[in-house]
């Protein structure tokens, strides 16, 4: 069974919803202390009440694109704040449906600040030797299907998720050497707010590629739990898709 103590801190980004809510709650409920970072401080206190030790959970109150090129000092702020962190799960996300003739520069850039940029200069930061814990570190990004097998809508969406998934690789390959892994979770349709792009019937017309459903934050977090946790201390650089079974 994966524990972890309360000596364990760990960032989770988008952590007032959805999978970033699931992943905070059941780290915590397992032992560790969370550090929840979200925008929307309403939905993070709801987000602690939920918690099994909610003394563990520390709020942080955060638009993580208004200096990305100063996530990396935020992350030190962090440290000199709760101590040296254990992992890192990056679950914020933006999700975009659009025709490829109505994309437009400011919305792809407004896409990629927080789907790609954000998520690798807080792991910039978070890599510094001086902010970890050092071996047995672990950090996992929350990506997507869409970067794997792109659908109609998805030009900006799809870029902004493979990128990540392409900078992780190569950056858990440098980070190998101090004992820090890197690993992303591709989900394809979860039950989330973000799910909501699709509009009315969206759900009901994407059945048949979901064998067993759509799936629950739950579903993600069980596996980013295990990501972080020493139970996968043999695995880095991968990427795993979450998506019901479904044929692409």
């Amino acid at each position: 069974m994966i524990q972890f103590s309360k000596e364990q801190i760990y960032i989770v980004t988008g952590a007032s919803s959805g999978i970033g809510e699931a992943v905070a709650i059941l780290l915590n409920e397992l032992g560790a202390t969370v550090i929840a970072i979200a925008r929307n401080e309403e939905r993070l206190n709801a987000m602690k009440e939920k918690c099994k030790y909610p003394e563990n959970v520390h709020i942080e109150i955060k638009d993580l694109t208004e200096d990305i090129d100063g996530l990396p000092k935020y992350v030190k702020s962090l440290k000199e704040k709760y101590g040296k962190f254990s992992g890192m799960a990056y679950c914020a996300g933006l999700g975009e449906l659009k025709p490829f003739q109505l994309v437009q520069y400011e919305s792809l850039k407004n896409l990629f600040d927080i789907n790609y940029f954000a998520p690798i200069f807080l792991i910039k930061g978070f890599v510094d030797r001086r902010n970890n814990i050092g071996n047995g570190c672990s950090i996992v990004a929350i990506s997507s299907i869409s970067a794997l097998c792109s659908d109609k809508g998805h030009t900006s969406y799809s870029a902004s998720k493979a990128a990540l998934c392409a900078s992780a690789k190569a950056i858990a390959h440098e980070v190998s050497s101090i004992g820090i892994r890197i690993n992303c979770v591709l989900p394809s349709n979860i039950k989330t707010p973000m799910t909501a792009i699709g509009g009315e019937g969206y759900e009901d017309s994407q059945k048949s590629l979901y064998p067993f459903g759509f799936g629950e934050p739950d579903d993600v977090a069980n596996l980013v739990i295990f990501l972080l946790s020493n139970k996968s201390k043999f695995i880095s650089g991968q990427n795993y898709v979450v998506d019901s079974g479904g044929v692409r």
